[in-house]
């Protein structure tokens, strides 16, 4: 395993044509975040993920209570600081910041105790994390699905901005990455996540092109092994495609896109459904149920074929990467820009 420090990541000079700093650059072998998904991540998902090197990413929301959260990060934590493998990528915790959030100081507390390497805000200012976050070291990327709300996060000091594009499964966002990420990089300079129908290596690639560092992916890790998505969710996964996405906010508020046919199977109207005025995490156990029947998936759901294990999953996008890397040599666009024969 590869132990350089985190510690100091904020402080480091980027690497040439990425803001990724150099430590975090060397432990990953591509450039992708295992999204964090409401009752889908689990510790076995995310350590299998880091073990892949890709950056693994835990809801602390998954854990029923926050004794439980510690007790998943110890196991987590303990996995990977034995892992053997040349490259073990850090972890990360998603944190939801909004203000109905009751357990949001304990778990910081806990990200805190255990050296989260990165936390990830979502559904709210960062700032009621960023300090304690930051005084050790560890990075702070915010969730954020507008230009606006990206220029709020950005002002309080984080370290990233994962920007939520239309096309995200389960909270999404209302614009088109190539447009999102443009206007961030207009007043951002720091590391930006790219999440929305991320599911081969050919989007992983065109997200760095168009200027962004890192990519989050979620709808192609649900059907992992690993997941805790309960098999009837993984079979519905791998038969689904575009025309089975519903976007609505009648689940908790905020927009999202769902399964059409976990609504039906819900016995839900899914061309019925009644909107929610705002986000809320008071009663969280009603939403806990709402969401374990109502399932999610993002625009490329269509992608996933098969149940497979982390690792596979991973190969796979490994391969689909390096063949991208390929064809951009023998590229006609490329030679004649670099002015050179082909």
């Amino acid at each position: 395993m590869n132990t350089t420090s985190l510690a100091t990541l904020g402080a480091e000079r980027p690497a040439r044509s990425t803001r990724l700093p150099a430590a975090l650059l060397e432990r990953l072998t591509l450039p992708v975040i295992a999204a964090p998904m409401f009752l889908v991540s689990s510790v076995a998902l995310v350590a299998a993920a880091c073990r892949s090197g890709i950056i693994g990413a835990l809801p602390a929301a998954n854990a029923r209570t926050p004794e439980i959260f510690d007790q998943w990060l110890a196991e987590l934590s303990g996995q990977l600081a034995t892992a053997t493998e040349a490259r073990v990528a850090p972890w990360a915790v998603n944190l939801v910041v909004h203000r109905s959030n009751k357990r949001l100081e304990a778990d910081t507390a806990t990200c805190v105790k255990y050296r989260a390497p990165i936390v990830i805000t979502a559904l709210g200012g960062p700032q009621a994390v960023t300090g304690a976050i930051q005084s050790y070291g560890g990075l702070v990327f915010a969730d954020v699905n507008t230009p606006e709300f990206a220029a709020k996060a950005a002002k309080a000091g984080v370290d990233g901005l994962v920007l939520v594009c239309s096309g995200a499964g389960g909270h999404t966002g209302p614009m088109a990455m190539p447009a999102f990420v443009a206007s961030v990089r207009e007043f951002f300079d720091g590391i930006i996540v790219v999440a929305g129908a991320m599911s081969d290596g050919a989007a992983v690639r065109s997200a760095q092109m168009l200027g962004a560092d890192l990519v989050h992916m979620g709808t192609r890790f649900i059907a992992t092994e690993e997941s805790m998505a309960v098999a009837a969710y993984k079979d519905m996964v791998v038969e689904s495609g575009f025309k089975d996405i519903l976007c609505t906010n009648a689940i908790t508020g905020a927009w999202a896109n769902k399964l059409r046919p976990s609504l039906v199977r819900a016995g839900l109207d899914p061309d019925k459904l009644q909107p929610r005025t705002a986000f809320d995490l008071s009663n969280a156990e009603e939403d806990i149920k709402a969401w374990r029947d109502l399932w999610s998936a993002g625009h490329g759901v269509g992608q996933v074929k098969a149940v497979e294990s982390t690792r596979t999953v991973v190969e796979r996008l490994h391969q689909e990467y390096e063949a991208v890397l390929a064809a951009e040599l023998d590229d006609p666009w490329m030679c004649r820009f670099r002015a050179k024969q082909c």
